[in-house]
């Protein structure tokens, strides 16, 4: 599934009817000292996957890229984010296309896929 989906990121995220651009206040999260600095980070990786859930139950499908390099700070710019706030990801959002490919998933034994005590 995932090699299906990283090429189409953008082409997904392009042709989405609606695109959600999550943010949240995070300034200098990443050297957060003490860990708990990395509440906000967390959380609004939560709130992604809810809006994921929540668009999948009301049968709509959804894509999600994140920013690469500078891109985040110039999609907040644009947007007049105040200052201090950062932007994890786009999410599209839309019905899914009538001709979508449904992806087969491939099935794993467990047995096979966990390793005790070694790599």
């Amino acid at each position: 599934m995932y090699a299906y989906a990283m090429p189409r990121q953008y082409s997904m995220l392009v042709t989405a009817p609606y695109v959600v651009i999550p943010a949240f206040k995070g300034a200098g999260i990443f050297n957060a000292r003490p860990v708990n600095g990395l509440n906000s980070f967390a959380s609004i990786w939560c709130v992604a996957e809810n809006i994921f859930l929540a668009a999948t139950a009301e049968g709509l499908a959804c894509s999600m890229r994140i920013p690469v390099g500078e891109e985040g700070k110039q999609v907040m710019s644009v947007l007049d984010v105040p200052e201090g706030y950062v932007m994890p990801c786009y999410i599209g959002i839309g019905y899914p296309a009538e001709n979508a490919p449904v992806v087969a998933q491939v099935e794993k034994a467990v047995d096979s896929t966990l390793h005790f005590g070694k790599w």
